[in-house]
């Protein structure tokens, strides 16, 4: 589990026995099976390396992420390691798991901040977002400033402190991101179409689910 508030930014290179990502001093010492996320991909630290790690990647995380593209390309990386139970949670909860890729639509530079127009590649994912709530965009916890009228793209604001210290200041219109919504809304959504389909038993008693859309809307859940 991360918080989505990068520690340092890296390089991440392909090699025939995995990815090489460098950059990870600042989490030294590393062990062996740490999870260290890549530009919001979880990894696991198969071996050591001067600078950083190796680790193993699947086909699946290949294919669904940046991390192919950007490795041929030696490009920069952000990295956290895995949260303590100890750790302030500062950003928001992010698993590591990307849901999909993201395009930059439009960037603009204004004075105190830059703003990021995108849209997911797959709109199933769109669902998940709303104004105001937290959205992991290359592993970076950020927030969603508003939505377009047709809810197929959406805004964020970044701020210079995490324009300057993290990745995203590479970004251009085109540039595909890894997207990872909202931990709580998928989960919310997942209780919901439950309830309206199975009721939980307990012996030969039928119990209802005691959440309901009707119990998150008048809780201010939706």
């Amino acid at each position: 589990m991360f918080t989505g508030l990068i520690q340092s930014v890296g390089r991440v290179t392909q090699r025939s026995k995995g990815l090489l990502v460098e950059g990870c001093k600042f989490f030294f010492p590393l062990k062996l099976g740490d999870s260290i996320a890549v530009d919001g991909v979880c990894l696991t630290v198969a071996e050591i390396a001067p600078d950083g790690f190796w680790a193993d990647v699947s086909e699946e995380t290949l294919s669904r992420t940046t991390l192919g593209n950007k490795a041929q390309k030696g490009s920069l990386v952000n990295l956290e390691p895995a949260l303590k139970l100890s750790d302030r949670l500062g950003g928001h909860l992010v698993t590591g798991h990307i849901d999909g890729l993201g395009e930059v639509v439009s960037l603009a530079d204004l004075s105190q901040s830059w703003i990021l127009e995108m849209r997911l590649l797959d709109d199933l994912f769109i669902r998940y977002v709303c104004e105001k709530g937290s959205i992991a965009i290359d592993g970076v916890s950020l927030t969603v400033a508003s939505l377009s009228d047709d809810e197929t793209r959406f805004s964020i604001a970044v701020i210079p402190h995490t324009w300057e210290t993290t990745s995203l200041k590479e970004l251009n219109v085109g540039s595909l991101v890894n997207i990872e919504v909202d931990l709580l809304a998928k989960y919310s959504e997942r209780l919901l179409s439950f309830n309206q389909n199975i009721s939980r038993t307990k012996g030969a008693q039928q119990f209802p689910s005691d959440i309901s859309r009707e119990w998150l809307e008048s809780n201010g859940w939706a």
